[in-house]
């Protein structure tokens, strides 16, 4: 694969794509790989720390035009609507509707969808809000991990917010944990999801972060378990035709043939390319799982608290990091020593602290399996596509023009 140049510290100016806001850090389940240390608490974010946020991004022009807003790091759905229209209507009075700093705002949010009913659909209408549903598979998958707080399972009332949102014809989209038992159970999860009407799907492998050690990363042989399963699912899902997201795939597929020019950006590497914000105002930038972590080294991975500080401050903050100088060593060694980085740009920090232990390192297993399996198993169908065409010769002779055009580019 071709390599590109590294990524560049911005020089005064971020560019914040994504800002996720933990509006409370209160869930209202206990699910047994959660990493979120603080989730028994109960607070939620002030009106004038949102006020206070978007005032000083928008002002900064620092926003991409095209901005989300992810509400997570607990349950969002545990703070009423009334907060979040309230919420909303004060960062579309802010947001920049003209000229070439206009911004478009996209609200999304990731929920358990325990508290989905008709009342948080209209919201979601009214709003055009993004909507993520956590649910693991069919209920022996899914109630094994996703307990309530006295540790019955999740199933039941998970399933009906997902049948709420599909009633009213919202779309939504589904992310599963996969564990030992799903990893062997690709046609199983495939037959669930279209039993359900569900179309679009995400899938993140059982991890450890924070106090969370999962056993899978144990067996060396993990990587090829999740190859045999994302291959299995991806051809059946393909072949059936009722499933038009799967995220591993169709959001590696630009990455890894994007026009001549174009950088694969890793916003988990630039200082505030992601904003996250805590319930206090608490800022962190990287990646957002950091956020809530306790480290001497690290100040905590706190940057600032953006009641107490301007955007400019916290930035700069940023820039003079050991935090940031850590990340960027490890992101010059994925570089150099590295053939998927064209695809990823470094790959995710936090995975490499908790995996690892230090920032300035390299490969994890979470970057094996959400990087490099779906690099390969892209590259693996395009070799057959190739081999196709070039021993059926008639599909140059059906489509002549096609035959002249130029091949995406491979990183």
């Amino acid at each position: 694969m071709q390599s590109f140049s590294p990524q560049q510290v911005p020089v005064g100016r971020p560019e914040v794509e994504m800002v996720i806001i933990q509006p409370t850090p209160f869930c209202n389940i206990n699910c047994s790989y959660c990493y979120l240390p603080d989730r028994s608490n109960k607070h939620v974010i002030s009106q004038s720390t949102v006020t206070r946020l978007f005032t000083e991004l928008f002002a900064s022009g620092w926003s991409n035009p095209e901005l989300t807003v992810l509400w997570h790091a607990g349950e969002p759905l545990a703070v009423p609507a009334a907060f979040y229209r309230e919420a909303f209507a004060t960062i579309e009075r802010l947001r920049p509707k003209d000229g070439p700093s206009a911004v478009r705002v996209r609200h999304s949010f990731q929920t358990n969808g325990i508290l989905i009913d008709d009342a948080w659909c209209d919201f979601f209408k009214e709003w055009n809000v993004g909507v993520g549903i956590s649910i693991d598979g069919p209920r022996e998958l899914h109630d094994a991990n996703r307990k309530t707080r006295s540790g019955a399972g999740t199933f039941d009332k998970t399933i009906a917010g997902v049948r709420c949102l599909r009633d009213a014809g919202y779309p939504f989209h589904i992310l599963s944990v996969l564990g030992r038992a799903s990893l062997e159970m690709p046609e199983e999860m495939l037959a669930f999801y279209l039993s359900e009407g569900i179309d679009h799907v995400c899938f993140n492998v059982e991890e450890s972060e924070g106090d969370y050690v999962s056993d899978l990363f144990q067996g060396a042989e993990l990587r090829q378990r999740y190859e045999t399963f994302l291959r299995t699912f991806w051809h059946l899902a393909r072949a059936d035709g009722r499933i038009k997201f799967v995220r591993e795939i169709d959001h590696a597929l630009p990455r890894v043939f994007r026009p001549e020019g174009v950088r694969a950006r890793n916003i988990q590497v630039e200082p505030l390319g992601m904003i996250n914000v805590d319930s206090h105002g608490n800022i962190s930038s990287f990646s957002p799982e950091l956020l809530g972590y306790k480290n001497a080294d690290y100040g905590d991975f706190l940057l600032g608290n953006i009641n107490r500080q301007p955007l400019a401050e916290i930035y700069q903050a940023s820039v003079d990091s050991a935090l940031l100088r850590d990340i960027t060593k490890g992101t010059e060694a994925c570089r150099a020593h590295c053939e998927y980085f064209s695809v990823c740009g470094g790959g995710a920090p936090v995975n490499k602290f908790f995996e690892n232990g230090r920032f300035d390192s390299t490969t994890t297993s979470f970057c094996t399996l959400t990087q490099m399996v779906p690099t390969d198993l892209i590259l693996e169908a395009f070799d057959k596509f190739e081999q196709n065409l070039t021993d059926d010769r008639l599909a140059a002779i059906a489509q002549p023009a096609a035959s002249s055009a130029q091949p995406p580019r491979m990183p």
